[in-house]
Parts: C-alpha cells; structure tokens; sequence
C-alpha cells in the first residue's frame, strides 16, 4: 500500500530533520565538554523534561504498533496496566530511587560492586547490555515494518534510517539533546493516537458506536479475577506480574534511573516520577483506545484473518492508511508517531549502553583519565552502540509478536537483576556469595521457562482470544478465525489433541503467563540468595548502612526529618530574638511576649466585668 502524498513525506522527515537539530544545538551551546553533561545533563535537570522523558523512553513503537493490535486481539485489559504503573512508580520513588539519588551514582551498576564486589557489578552489567541491545532491535524493527507496509520503503533501508538518527544526535548532543528530543517525541506519539481517534469516531458515528461494537464483541472484558499464572492476562497477572515486570524496568534498568539521577535534586527526581506517571496514563489510554477504534472498523472484517495484512503488529499502519489517506500529511503523522516511539527508546538505550560501558568496563582499566578523554570516550561509545543497535534489528523479525517479546525480554533479564538490587538494599544479610548464586539461578530459572514457552507455546483456552469476524470480506480464508486447529510441520491437528500430548512441564510450567517471568525470576534471586547468604555467614558481614535504604529515604520519613529541622530552627530563632545566653532562670524578658490571663476569654470577661462595675 503506497498511499503517502508529498504532504506526508514533508511531515516524516521533518521529525527527522527537528530530531537531529536537538542534537546540534546542543552540541553548539554545551561549553562544558565533560562526561558528566554528555552523559547526565550535569546532573542539573527539571522534573518536567525528564517525567516526559521517562514516560516516552519506554512507550516505544511497541506502543504505537504492538497494543492497539493486542486490544483488538484480546481485549481491553491491557488498560488495567495503569495500576500496575501506579505500584512501579511508588515502589521506585519509595525505595530504589533514594538509594540511588543519595549515592551519587552514574551506572546503577556501580552500586553492585559498592553493596557486593566487582562480580556482580560486571554480571549485572552483562546482563544489561545484553538486555538492552535485545529489546533495542525490536524497536528499531517495528517502526520499519510500519514502514514497509504502509509506504512499501525498502525494510533494512528504514532500518539503518532509524539507527543513524539516533546515532547521530545522540553522538552530537548528547544527554540534553536525547530528553528534549524525548519531549517532543512524546507529543508526536499522541498526536498520531488522536489523529486515528478522532477520524475513527468521524467514520463510525461517535466514541458511543466505537465502545458499542467493543462491547458487542467482548472487548470491553476487564475484570477477570481468575487467580491461575496460566492465564495470559488477568486482573491479577497484570497486577503482580506488571507491576514486577515494570519495577525491573523504572527501578534498576540504567535507561530510566539516568534520567532520574540527572535531576537537579532528590525533590525534582521523584517529581519527575510521579509526573510521568501522568503521561503514562494518556499513553496506555490512548493506545487502548486506538485498539477499540481498530476493533469498530474491522469488525466485520478482520484484515488479518483475510490476508490483506500477515502479522497483528501491521494492523495499525493498514488502518492508518486506510481511513487517513484523504487527508495530506495525516498519514505520514501516524507514520512519524510510530518513528517517534523508536527514535526516543533507541537513544535511550544509546545513551544507557555507553554510561554503562564507559563506567563499568572502560574507566577501570584508564589509570587518572582527564575530562577529556572521558569525554571522548562518551561519544565513541555512543557511536559503537548506534552501530550496533541496527545489526541487532535483524533479530527481531524472529521473535513473533513485537508487545510480547519485548516484555519477556525484560521479563527473562530484568526479573533477576531487579532480585539482585532488592537483596542489596532491603536485605542487610545478604552477601556477594549469596547474590552470585540468587541471580545466577533466577535466570536460569526465568530463561528457561521463557525459551521453553517460546517453543511450546500455550493454548487458547490460556490466552482467550477473541473472535475475529469476515462476514462482509469480498475474499475470506474463513467466516472466523479458527483457534481450535491448526498446523505443525505440516501436519492438521488439534490445539486440544497437541496440548494433551505435552508432558506435565510444557502443559503447565510453560503455560505461565509471560508476565510472570518477571516475578519468578526476582523471587527466585531473593530467596536462594538469601538462604545462600545465611549459609556463607551473612550474618557476620559488616556493611556500611548507607547502601541500605534507610527511613530518612522515603517520604514518611523524609516529612519526619523535615519537620524535626523546623522544629529544631524555630528553637534556635526564639533563642537569638531573646538575644541571651543566660541559664533561663536567669532571664530578663518582657512580659508582653507571653500569654497572660487577660488574653484569654476567661480573663478579658473578667476585665471587662470589673470595668463595668467601676463605671
């Protein structure tokens, strides 16, 4: 489908045009050439650019591409993420970002080594990079899918497109370029969302006939309150296993806590937080929404069950063209949105990988560096990661549907590095013995149910997806999408007679919803860490209370300390108005400073009693 006018070309590549201004702006005005500005803005940031930040970094192409197709596949149950945005970003402010802050760190993983020793530093870090550069080439691919789609660009063309962007203003700008860029990214991520919205509601006759035709094809199935881990997604699974899965993801991955620690004080920091989740509620509601519009137009005839679209993640860019095409430059904005979501994570993740690599790899072997080689040293690595970054988009296209993947990445890695932290601040017991152990089985553990799960894959009747009509398709496959049989090597069977024929680890243990590798994985970290710990003599260990969080970090105590200051500073500004050093039986001070009887009701009633009786 080649439907972009001239009008859309102009609107695509004038992101790409403003994006990379950001950077050579800042390249041209940043007089500080230090690591410290390139990597951490100076650690002079405001809450505001960074809680846009924080929300865009991580509201990728996965969101513009990969919800809306799951809304429309599964329902909208994935609105109930909001709550478990709610748990992340109070279990962040509240525990691991006042470590953090207070520390005074670069690389999160630098507090590893300061808690344990330099081997868990060098395992989390890893396990980061390896993360990271994972999850990266998923985004890169899915905006370029889009792409390729809608527009029929050459795939690898748009690819390499997407990685010298972001190389390039992340290479030039650096910090402040990547979080400026970030804020505009965010607005052009929910322009496209209300660009689909609102024609939507135009063609169909209203918000009302949209959430009607949800309604009438289950869609609007939100509370599930089934307790079994089997199931993909239910009030619970997104409850405990999002809100896991999302603290591995704001709490300790080093994309999210740099923008945090770069702020300019510990009130700005957790500001940022609680503002961003204010631009993650929109996001999510947005993206939901886009997918009930999806649902409303196609519900009598479903793009994918009929072959005009083969992959879930190419229903938006099929919608976008189909009801965006009269009108110039809409098409090309959906189009720059979805670019957005890959240009703000893929800096993101730039700028984390080369924090990471310089403080944990390369600043260990220079001996006394100066400003300047550290500063260049920034700059190379974002280069090597820029570079890297877009091999890695070659992976993706093995890794089925874009939302899910994405998520048991983080799911499978983060689960046990977000273990490994939770040991360290929280539990004073633990050792270095013990956490090399806990991560190394919490990701054994969360790698092997994740790659098992890739392989035997669960039923339907485990991920409850929903109908997909082709009633009123000229051409069909089929009047509906048929869960209950399907082909493996070649051979008609089943989805029942296959399910039953698995042994009781595949039918169960990799049934476990995606969502729940996360929880296993940290779970598992923290308990064989802890009771490895007891075992190797944790109890003995003597740490410094600072790499502990501590009640003066969290709000209730932070509120307790500030009143005590206060109270403590009233104390002293009485004394200096007394201007006396004197014992106080000894002091000489004028009574018109203290309450007396006549001050009272009492007394003045008595007072004006006696003048009375005078007169």
């Amino acid at each position: 489908m080649s439907n972009l006018g001239v009008v859309d070309y102009l609107v695509f590549l004038g992101l790409l045009i403003l994006s990379a201004l950001f950077g050579l702006y800042y390249a041209l005005t940043e007089r500080k050439k230090t690591e410290l500005h390139f990597l951490l803005g100076g650690r002079q940031m405001t809450a505001y650019p960074v809680s846009l930040s924080l929300a865009a970094s991580f509201m990728s192409a996965i969101t513009v591409l990969g919800t809306p197709a799951e809304v429309y596949r599964f329902g909208a149950k994935f609105v109930l993420f909001n709550i478990s945005y709610l748990a992340t970003v109070f279990i962040t402010g509240e525990i691991y970002m006042p470590v953090f802050y207070r520390l005074g760190i670069k690389s999160t993983y630098e507090y590893l080594e300061l808690r344990f020793n330099k081997a868990a530093r060098s395992m989390g870090s890893f396990l980061f990079i390896v993360q990271t550069m994972l999850y990266t080439g998923i985004v890169i691919y899915a905006p370029a899918l889009a792409l390729n789609q809608v527009t029929g660009f050459e795939l690898w063309s748009a690819i390499v497109g997407t990685g010298i962007v972001c190389t390039f203003y992340c290479t030039v700008g650096g910090f402040k370029a990547v979080v400026w860029t970030d804020v505009f990214q965010a607005i052009v991520m929910l322009a496209g969302f209300g660009s689909i919205i609102i024609q939507t509601s135009k063609i169909q006759g209203g918000l009302s006939v949209i959430l009607r035709h949800a309604e009438e094809g289950g869609r609007l199935n939100l509370w599930d309150f089934n307790i079994s881990p089997l199931q993909r997604h239910t009030f619970w699974t997104i409850l405990i296993g999002g809100t896991f899965t999302w603290t591995s993801i704001y709490g300790i991955n080093q994309s999210q806590v740099q923008r945090y620690v770069s702020c300019k004080s510990k009130f700005h920091a957790k500001l940022s937080l609680y503002l961003n989740l204010v631009g993650l509620f929109f996001i999510n509601i947005a993206a939901v929404f886009c997918g009930l519009s999806l649902y409303s137009v196609y519900h009598n005839c479903d793009p994918w069950t009929s072959k005009k679209v083969w992959s879930p993640d190419q229903l938006m860019p099929y919608l976008a063209i189909d009801i965006l095409q009269r009108f110039p430059g809409l098409s090309g904005l959906f189009v720059a949105a979805a670019y957005s979501g890959t240009l703000s994570t893929v800096s993101s993740s730039i700028t984390a990988l080369a924090c990471v690599t310089l403080e944990d790899v390369i600043k260990p072997h220079l001996d006394s560096p100066s400003e300047r080689t550290l500063f260049l040293f920034s700059k190379g690595t974002c280069l090597f990661y820029g570079i890297i970054c877009i091999g890695m988009a070659a992976l993706a296209s093995l890794m089925g549907s874009m939302l899910q993947a994405a998520l048991s990445i983080f799911g499978m890695i983060g689960g046990p590095l977000l273990g490994l932290f939770t040991l360290g601040i929280l539990f004073p017991l633990a050792n270095s013995n013990g956490a090399f152990i806990g991560i190394l089985c919490g990701f054994i553990t969360s790698l092997w149910i994740g790659v098992g799960a890739y392989y035997y894959p669960p039923p339907p009747k485990r991920t409850l997806p929903l109908p997909l009509s082709v009633a009123n398709c000229s051409e069909t496959r089929s009047m509906y999408l048929d869960w209950t049989n399907f082909t493996i090597h070649g051979f008609s069977t089943s989805w029942d007679e296959f399910y039953l024929s698995r042994n009781a680890i595949s039918r169960n243990i990799y049934s476990l919803s995606y969502l729940y590798l996360s929880t296993v994985g940290t779970l598992v970290t923290i308990i064989v860490g802890l009771i490895a710990s007891l075992l190797t003599g944790g109890r003995h260990q003597t740490v410094d209370k600072k790499f502990f969080l501590s009640k003066d970090d969290t709000s209730f105590g932070g509120l307790k300390k500030v009143n005590q200051v206060e109270v403590s500073e009233s104390l002293h500004s009485m004394k200096t108005l007394e201007g006396s050093e004197k014992p106080g039986e000894d002091q000489d001070i004028d009574q018109k400073l203290f309450l007396i009887k006549d001050d009272s009701s009492f007394g003045s009633f008595k007072k004006i009693n006696q003048v009375e009786v005078s007169e």
